[in-house]
Parts: structure tokens; C-alpha cells; sequence
């Protein structure tokens, strides 16, 4: 690498880790790789061992071949980082130390050493009296911050430093917060603050911030209302009262100290600065006309059917439209979105002489550099005139009426390119007439066009004229002229997409010399790469057979193929590869007609398709080098999502009453499944299981936590009733590490929680704790008291199964008392159930019997078979314990009636276990041992692992045959002890 490059590549810790040479961002490859930069970054030229290297990037779950992966990994980003060491120019950025590697990078090229340096200096400007100027400061360094800190790398040092930094940051914003206080900016502070104390209600800071900046607005009563909600989160969750500070605070709030009041900073003396003029929202004759357009194309050709559609949208002569025009021009990438839009807006720009907006919203871009609104909105603000310490901190909803106020009576042309969705969108439309903006989007923007009225533009390939006239401005007439057949042929392979024959230009353009037919017959080529599978062995004979058959696919069918090997179960359906593809299954069934008819697909079942091994590695390699990235990522995220939607549309039949994962809204081109019953739901789920657990690997694996920690927590029902217990272990496992590393607390929460199911349902009781606690914790972290007083529920009922009945009534009643406030049946009765069967372990039978029959009630007016066949099976074991046998068979036999229709496998198990008991108690050993064996085979049918009563069952049968014991009344097990 040069000096010159070395001098300019940026690195970015404080969101996701990325680099740049210059204004070019590096492609820095899998989170993984991305780890491995971050480890070497936050050493600061420190050198870091392999051994540090291996743990921060995998932990304990190292692969086997770590240290190789590893060193991959460090010669893939010197390839990058690089780039001119090929050539051996230039010093190494990454240079080999003893057993490890050191970054050799200029501090300042990091942006958490320019964070770390302003806040430093405004710390030293604020003491020495410079409080304006180190609020600039603090402003500047927190805008460093582009969200979460190394986000969405995995490994324990990337959760470890996320932590560290994520309180780093939170102090630092106290310190701006504080700042912006003695500088007078208290009303502009309330809403701001109003929310971090929700967010961070245990920070102390945040709320005596909160009281001063409303006792100075002269909200006198709202301050001491503030400190009561602050005083009651922190004895709620805390048991303990508000420290010194806050108390003080409170006190002489109440008496109104008149030392409170805002001591203006001491004027430095300086140089006269003249004062900034306030922006107003009616233009002046010097008001800043911005001209952001990009330059239009010289060789612009064609869409003239498209251009007459967009020109018909603005009324004729040079009058302004009565309201806010919006044109939504969609269509796939490299259709010519981008090209359209900049011709149009230069075309008309002469129209709205107070200026042009633009911005690259980059809402499909590789790295996934979304530009949030936000950003968007302080470019605009900027390029308006309005100084920066006018633009509102409080949030995206006072910036976005501040610019909405700027536009007010101006005639602006705001061009908004690349835009991810409608929420993207919406802040930055003006909010009065005389204004255009056009939209450019590769998602069709359903909402603007529904709720803001927005005119959509499908753009299509270009016609066959407009394709030729394409050329013969790129090319020069005489050249295209001379070579027609090999023109068609271009034209033909490029599927007329003017990104295509953008490329194939250049490529001619650069070799004036090369034939048009050599390039043709190179596109005909290139396609199947049949160069690289010569070499004599059986595989590369096998692959170039595979191109001959993929080259003879449809353009369709070909994508189909590609994006099958992105799936990673281990077989496909019909919906589900149309989610994939993001076809309805109508169209995707003849794609997949083509597959099998090319012997590329197998339909080994009705609607389900498999790929051989062979083959599917064949696909991902077309995936990767035929399909662009972003097309990848948005079919995996699709597939996912229609994975998750169709799970939880499952869920809702197998468990309609239980609380649900909140979950993004569905894209357009993503339709679930849905189920009219129960066992519909069931079918699937079994069917799918192997899939939907591989789902989970992939979203953790590519960048989706969300999507991980919640598909998991759906399938919680089916695995928990099925007994699918290692499915549900490991799928959680994986939704946590997900979660963590994205420093997603709910998440955290939820697979926490799942996991201590899961390891109770394996009898792992001690291991349940652990978790189902750190569900608390975290619960009561984020402030969810319905959660909570579940997770206090789950930990009283692992109580019970570990026989410690005390600490097993004392919070099933805490979590009833939390629940009975929250209002939520389903949840009451499951307590109430679990309560009862505590109590008749304890030989409580009255409060039993009260706690089932009070759950029965409850479950009978919700129509839930689950809980009410969990209640029946215990209240028939009171019943058998009071030797009271009729009733005791009779609510055994509706409870296995109720879990049946549930298809609670478990549930089942346990209630044939108590009626062979019962029969056994009352001289009917044939009845027992059809009820045992029954439980057993249930059991034995779960293939995952043998369940702790599968051997308890055997033991029982063959007992059979033993004499019976004296003493205790046969069948009747003896209540554990606390």
C-alpha cells in the first residue's frame, strides 16, 4: 500500500465495522473476517496472539480448524486493506508480530480514537469555561455513533466491547445532556429525556437531568412528578430508595432554591463572532438555493413511454402543482431507476427555482448502509442553510417539522434515490404544495402510493428499439452497424437490462479494436465458465455437465436454481421456494417443472424438492458469482421471514391464548401459509422441522438476529408439546449467541428463557435456573413486568420439578400476584395450574383444589385444550391422593382427552403415567400396563433423545410381575420433600 493510500483508509468501530480509502467503501467480507479486523483495531498497534484472535472470534465453540480459518481470514483483509501490496509498494497495515498480528493504523483513523479525543477536549474546554464550544464538541463526537458498536459481529470479545462501549456512550450523552443544560437548552431537553429514562430507568443521572430541565422550564410540578416515577422504578425493581443527589434535587425543587435557576456561562473574552440568523421558514432573496442533482448522462437514451407518463404528473406552463407531487419509480436493479429519475429532474429543474435536494438513501446496499432518516434530514438541513446548532436534538420528528417549515412556500425538487421502504420516505416529504419528489426504489412503496399518493413507475427492460439506440449512442453508429447479427446477440444476452449493456459498452469501448462478435461470443461463454471445468477429473466433469444444463434453463428458472442453493434445509416445498424467489407458488410450480425436467432438481415427495449435495453446491456458486448480492440477502431474508410468518401463523392455532413475538410487518413479494386447524399447523411444523431449525442457523449465520431469536422462540409450543427438546435446546442456543452479539437485550431475554425450558424438559434443572434468573433480570432491565412476572412463573415451576416446593409456591404466587394485575387469563391459569400441583405435592389439598378449579374456570371461557388438560391431570392426582378413585379416573380421562386434541406428546406421557398408577392402585394391572406401555411408546417415538420417564416406565413394566408392595397404597408416589 502507498503512503498516500495508507494515509487515507478510515476504519468505523461504533456501528458496523467498516473501511474506507477515501469516499470508497472496502468490502471487508463475513462478520467473521470483520471480527478479526475489530480485534486488531481496538488494540491500538498492540499486538494481538492468535490465541486471542481464535477465542474473540469463536470462544470456546472453536471450530477444529480455527487457526487456518483464522489466517485465511487475516490474508483475505491484506487483500483489501491492501491493495498495492501486490505490487510490493507501501508499508503493511497489517504486519505479523511474534505469535499473532498488529494493526499498524493511525489513530485517527479510527472513529472511536476521534470519539474518545473530542470528548477529552471538551471535558478540559467545559472546566476551563468553554462550555459552548465543548457542547459542539460532545455534539460532534456522539455523531460518530452510527448505532450499535460492532454490529452484528459475533465472538465474545465483540459482545464484551459492545457492553464496555455501550456505557461508554451512555456516559458520554449524559455528559452532552448536562452540558446543553448549562447552556440554556433545557425545553429543547425534555422530550429527549423524557425517553432515555424510559429506555435507562435504573440510571440516576438521566432523571435528576430530567428534573432540572423541567423545573427550569418552569414546570415545577412535572420535576417532582419525575422524581415519584423515578423513586417508584427504583424501589420496584431495586428495593432500594433514590441516592443522595436526587434526593437533594427533589428537596430544593420543592422549595424552590433559587441556585437552580440557569447561571449563563462566562463569556471568554474573544473576537466579535456576529450572530447567526435563526432560519425562517419563508424564503429571503439570500436564501441558499441548493443544486445536489448528480450529473445527468450524456448518452441518456430511450423510456420515451415513461418520460411522457412522469411529465404528465406536472400540470402545463411554469404554475405549480396545488400539492406535493410524488413519483415512485420502482423496478429491479440495474433497470435504469437511478438514469430515469436524474434525466427527468435536470429536464425540469428550471422549475423549482428554490433548489434541488438529493440524497442516496442506499436502501439495498451490499454492506447494508442503510442512511437512516435521520441522517438524510440533517443533510438536507445542512444544505438549507440552518447552522448546526439549530437542528433539533430531540428527535427525527422536530427535525422533520423544522424542514417541512424550510419548504413551506418554496418550490423545491427533492430527488430520493435508492430508498429501502415508506418509513425511509415519509420524514423527508415536504409537507406543503409546490414541491416534487421523486422516489426511486428496487420495493414497491406500498404506502406512499396508498396513504401520500404517490404515482408509481414500473420500469421494465428496454424495448428492442430502445436497446439499439442504447448502443448506437455508446458505441457510434458505424459500429453498430457493421456487426448486426453480433448487435442482436448482445442485445438477446443482456436480457435488454441497461445495466447489462452498460457493462458490455464499456468493455467495447475500452477496446475499440475488438470485434462486436468476439464480445458476443464471449458473453455466450461466459455464462457457463466451461474454461475452469476442464482438467480431466470426475467432478470438473460433472460441473461442466451441470453448466450445460443450467446454461439451457430460462432466465427464471436459472434464478430459481441459484437461490436454492441459499437454502440450507434439507428439502424444499413449493411455498417455501417461492418466498425464495419472491413468486407466488402459481408461478414458481412451472419453474420448477424446468428444474426436474433438467435433472437438476429431484421431487422426491409431492411439492417437496431436493438438490444433491453436488449440485447444491453448484447453485451457491451461481448464487455468488451469476446473482448480485443484494439479490442474494433480500431472497435469504425473504425465505426467512416467510419461515418465521408461516410459524407464527402456526402457533397462533397450537397456542391462540399464550403471549406472542412481536414481528416486522411482511414484504410485498412474501406471502405466509395459513392453517384453518390445529393439526394443519401440527402437519407442517413436523414436516418443516428440519427446516425451520436450519432457518434458525442461517438468520444467525447471515446477519439476521431478529429474525434467529424470534423463529425460535415461535417453535417454543411445537417443540415443548411434541418433545422436541434438543431442537428447542439448540435452536436457542444459537438465538442467543445471535442476540448478544447483536446486543439485543429482548432477544436475549427471550432465548434465555427458552433455553431454561428446553434444559428443564431435559432434566438439566440446575442449568433451567441459571437461565430462567438471567430472564428476570434482563426483563426487569427492559422494563417488561409481563415477562417478568413469567419468567418468575417458569422459575417457581422448575422449583417444583427439582422438589424444592417452598421456593416453588413462593414465586408461582409472586408471578400470580404480577399476573392477576396484568389481566392476562392464559397466563393466570397456567400459574394457578402449576400453583395447584405444588400444593398437592406439599399434601395441600383445600388450596390445590381451589388453585385447579379456579384455572378450569379460567381456561374453560378461553377454549384452551393445553392448560385445562394440565389442570385436570393434577387435579385428578388430589383426587387419587384423597383415595377418592372415581373422580380421580374421570379427570384423568378428560385430561388425556384435552391433550390429545392439543397434541401435547408430553403431556400425554405424564397423564397415561398417572391413570397405569391408578389402575395399578386399584387391582387392574392390565390396564396399567397398556397405560405404561402407551407412555412409552409415545416416548420411544422421539428420536431426538431418550426422555428421563422412558426408563422410569420400562422399570414400572417390568415390575409387573413382582409381587406388590406393602405399605403405601399402590401407585400412589410419595410427596417430595422441600
Amino acid at each position: 500500500m502507498s503512503k498516500t493510500s495508507a494515509e487515507n483508509v478510515r476504519f468505523a468501530v461504533l456501528g458496523p465495522v467498516l473501511a474506507w480509502f477515501g469516499e470508497r467503501e472496502v468490502d471487508l467480507g463475513s462478520p467473521q473476517q470483520r471480527a478479526v479486523l475489530a480485534a486488531l483495531l481496538l488494540r491500538r498497534g498492540q499486538q494481538v496472539t492468535v490465541g486471542e484472535l481464535v477465542h474473540a472470534v469463536w470462544g470456546k465453540e472453536r471450530p477444529a480448524a480455527a487457526v487456518s480459518v483464522l489466517r485465511t481470514y487475516v490474508s483475505r483483509l491484506r487483500k483489501v486493506l491492501e491493495p498495492e501490496r501486490e505490487a510490493g509498494a507501501g508499508p503493511r497495515l497489517i504486519v505479523s508480530a511474534a505469535d499473532g498480528y498488529q494493526a499498524r493504523v493511525s489513530e485517527h483513523a479510527l472513529d472511536l480514537h476521534r470519539f474518545e479525543h473530542q470528548v477529552a477536549e471538551a471535558r478540559r474546554l467545559r472546566a476551563a469555561g468553554e462550555t459552548a464550544v465543548a457542547g459542539d464538541l460532545l455534539h460532534s463526537a456522539l455523531g460518530l455513533w452510527q448505532g450499535t458498536p460492532l454490529a452484528g459481529l459475533p465472538g465474545p470479545l465483540a459482545a464484551a466491547e459492545r457492553a464496555r462501549l455501550a456505557e461508554q456512550h451512555l456516559g458520554v450523552l449524559e455528559f452532552r445532556l448536562d452540558t446543553d443544560l448549562q447552556l440554556g437548552r433545557h425545553a429543547d431537553l425534555i422530550g429527549e429525556l423524557d425517553g432515555l429514562t424510559g429506555e435507562h430507568s435504573l440510571r440516576e443521572e438521566l432523571w435528576r437531568l430530567l428534573m432540572l430541565a423541567l423545573y427550569r422550564s418552569g414546570r415545577q410540578a412535572d420535576a417532582l412528578a419525575a422524581y415519584r416515577r423515578s423513586r417508584g422504578v427504583l424501589v420496584r425493581e431495586l428495593g432500594i430508595e433514590p441516592g443522595a443527589a436526587l434526593r437533594d434535587l427533589h428537596d430544593r425543587i420543592l422549595t424552590g432554591d433559587p441556585s437552580l435557576d440557569l447561571v449563563p456561562p462566562i463569556a471568554r473574552p474573544g473576537p466579535a463572532e456576529p450572530a447567526r440568523p435563526t432560519p425562517s421558514a419563508k424564503p429571503s432573496a439570500n436564501a441558499i438555493r441548493p443544486a445536489q442533482l448528480p450529473a445527468d448522462l450524456r448518452t441518456f437514451t430511450g423510456r420515451h413511454q415513461e418520460l411522457e407518463e412522469v411529465r404528465a404528473l406536472l400540470p402545463g406552463g411554469a404554475a405549480p402543482p396545488a400539492a406535493v407531487v410524488i413519483s415512485a419509480i420502482g423496478g429491479m436493479a440495474g433497470i435504469g431507476k437511478t438514469a430515469l429519475a436524474v434525466h427527468w429532474a435536470h429536464e425540469i429543474a428550471h422549475r423549482y427555482p428554490d433548489g434541488q435536494l438529493y440524497v442516496n438513501l442506499r436502501g439495498f446496499d451490499s454492506t447494508g448502509s442503510v442512511v437512516p432518516s435521520e441522517e438524510a434530514l440533517r443533510t438536507f438541513l445542512d444544505a438549507l442553510g440552518v447552522p448546526p446548532e439549530r437542528i433539533p436534538t430531540t428527535g427525527l420528528d422536530a427535525q422533520a417539522a423544522l424542514y417541512r417549515s424550510l419548504l413551506a412556500e418554496r418550490r423545491v425538487l427533492v430527488l430520493l434515490d435508492n430508498a429501502r421502504d415508506t418509513e425511509q420516505v415519509r420524514p423527508l416529504l415536504p409537507g406543503a404544495p409546490g414541491c416534487l419528489v421523486i422516489v426511486t426504489s428496487r420495493n414497491r412503496l406500498t404506502g406512499l402510493i396508498a396513504n401520500d399518493g404517490a404515482r408509481p413507475l414500473t420500469l421494465h427492460p428496454l424495448a428492442p428499439g430502445e436497446a439499439l439506440d442504447f448502443l448506437h449512442r455508446r458505441l457510434g453508429t458505424a459500429r453498430v452497424t457493421a456487426e448486426p447479427k453480433a448487435v442482436d446477440d448482445i442485445i438477446e444476452r443482456c436480457a435488454r437490462l441497461p445495466l447489462a449493456l452498460a457493462v458490455v459498452a464499456a468493455r467495447a469501448t475500452t477496446n475499440p479494436h475488438f470485434a462486436l462478435a468476439a464480445i458476443a461470443g464471449e458473453l455466450a461463454d461466459s455464462r457457463s465458465n466451461l474454461d475452469a471445468f476442464t482438467g480431466g477429473d470426475l467432478s470438473a466433469d460433472v460441473q461442466a455437465a451441470f453448466s450445460w444444463s443450467y446454461e439451457a434453463l430460462s432466465a427464471p428458472a436459472a434464478r430459481l436454481f441459484r437461490l436454492l442453493g441459499l437454502h440450507s434445509g434439507q428439502d424444499v416445498s413449493t411455498p417455501a421456494a417461492a418466498a425464495l424467489a419472491g413468486l407466488p407458488p402459481r408461478q414458481v410450480r412451472p419453474l420448477l417443472i424446468q428444474l426436474t425436467s433438467a435433472h437438476l432438481l429431484t421431487e422426491y415427495r409431492p411439492g417437496r424438492y431436493s438438490l444433491h449435495d453436488l449440485l447444491r453446491v453448484f447453485a451457491a456458486e451461481q448464487a455468488r458469482t451469476d446473482g448480485a448480492p443484494e439479490e442474494r440477502d433480500r431472497a435469504v431474508e425473504r425465505m426467512l421471514t416467510w419461515y418465521l410468518h408461516t410459524a407464527n401463523a402456526a402457533d397462533i392455532l397450537l397456542s391462540p391464548h399464550s403471549a406472542r413475538v412481536p414481528l416486522d410487518p411482511l414484504p410485498p413479494d412474501c406471502g405466509p401459509l395459513e392453517f384453518t386447524t390445529p393439526e394443519q399447523a401440527l402437519h407442517w411444523c413436523e414436516t418443516e422441522r428440519a427446516n425451520l431449525v436450519a432457518a434458525v442457523h442461517l438468520a444467525a449465520a447471515t446477519g439476521h438476529p431478529g429474525i434467529a431469536w424470534r423463529l425460535s422462540a415461535t417453535l417454543w409450543t411445537f417443540f415443548h408439546r411434541r418433545l422436541h427438546a434438543h431442537d428447542w435446546y439448540s435452536t436457542n442456543q444459537v438465538a442467543l449467541a445471535a442476540a448478544t452479539a447483536a446486543g439485543d437485550l429482548p432477544g436475549q431475554a427471550t432465548a434465555h428463557n427458552h433455553l431454561a425450558g428446553a434444559l428443564m424438559t431435559m432434566r438439566r434443572l440446575e442449568q433451567s435456573i441459571t437461565h430462567f434468573r438471567r430472564t428476570i433480570e434482563l426483563n426487569r432491565m427492559l422494563g417488561n413486568s409481563y415477562n417478568t412476572a413469567m419468567g418468575l412463573s417458569n422459575l417457581g415451576t422448575v422449583y417444583l420439578e427439582a422438589g424444592q416446593l417452598r421456593k416453588s409456591v413462593e414465586y408461582l404466587r409472586r408471578a400470580l400476584a404480577r399476573i392477576r394485575v396484568a389481566d392476562a387469563p392464559w397466563a393466570k391459569a397456567l400459574v394457578l395450574a402449576n400453583l395447584g400441583d405444588a400444593y398437592q405435592r406439599l399434601g395441600l389439598f383445600d388450596q390445590a383444589i381451589d388453585c385447579l378449579k379456579e384455572a378450569l374456570s379460567v381456561v374453560h371461557a378461553l377454549g384452551d385444550h393445553w392448560i385445562e388438560g394440565v389442570a385436570l391431570d393434577i387435579l385428578g392426582t388430589v383426587y387419587f391422593r384423597l383415595r377418592r378413585h372415581d373422580e380421580a379416573f374421570e379427570n384423568y380421562h378428560q385430561a388425556l382427552e384435552r391433550h390429545r386434541g392439543a397434541s401435547n406428546r408430553g403431556r400425554q406421557c405424564e397423564t397415561l403415567r398417572n391413570l397405569g398408577d391408578l389402575h395399578l392402585a386399584v387391582g387392574d394391572r392390565d390396564a396399567a400396563r397398556s397405560c405404561w406401555q402407551q407412555a412409552l411408546t409415545l416416548l420411544e417415538e422421539v428420536e431426538e433423545f431418550d426422555h428421563p420417564e422412558a426408563e422410569t416406565l420400562r422399570a414400572r413394566l417390568r415390575a409387573l410381575d413382582s409381587p406388590l408392595p406393602t405399605g403405601n397404597p399402590a401407585g400412589t408416589r410419595p410427596c417430595p420433600e422441600d
